[in-house]
């Protein structure tokens, strides 16, 4: 009984890793309703995993040729040294998302110290699996305390 209980655990964490929507019919321009919401899901799921030094799970989330091409010990080597505030961040906000062709892009607002990370994300669909591509940072500020 213990085995097939974790067996179902397994199973559900795998699930819950792929976020799927209706990926088949993307249209170019601004993501709405399902698309929007997987995609939002799916970047927090990979900031909270990094946040909790989640390295694997983190991994998870990225795009079937990231993790083809990428291991987990590069990977925490990359996002420690060049992202950083993904792992001490204190908050994020997601802004605009556009579809382009099977490419989604999100730009996410990322509060780590004192400052404000602008990063776009860079997500591919492959049939109906979403993986995150890239993450680069466009703009960095100093938050202003009211």
């Amino acid at each position: 009984m213990r085995r097939f209980i974790a067996i179902c655990g397994v199973v559900f964490l795998l699930a819950g890793c792929a976020q799927k929507a209706s990926f088949e019919n993307l249209a170019d321009g601004k993501c709405a309703g399902a698309v929007a919401d997987s995609v939002n899901k799916h970047v927090a799921g990979q900031i909270d995993a990094l946040a909790e030094n989640e390295w694997e799970l983190a991994h998870s989330f990225a795009s079937e040729n990231f993790q083809s091409n990428v291991s987990i010990e590069d990977f925490a080597l990359i996002i420690s040294a060049q992202y950083p505030m993904l792992i001490k961040n204190t908050g994020y906000q997601f802004n605009e998302c556009t579809v382009a062709g099977s490419t989604i892009t999100q730009e996410v607002s990322v509060t780590s110290g004192e400052q404000v990370f602008n990063l776009a994300y860079k997500l591919t669909v492959n049939g109906s699996i979403l993986g995150i591509e890239s993450a680069v940072i466009s703009k960095v500020a100093s938050r202003v305390n009211a």
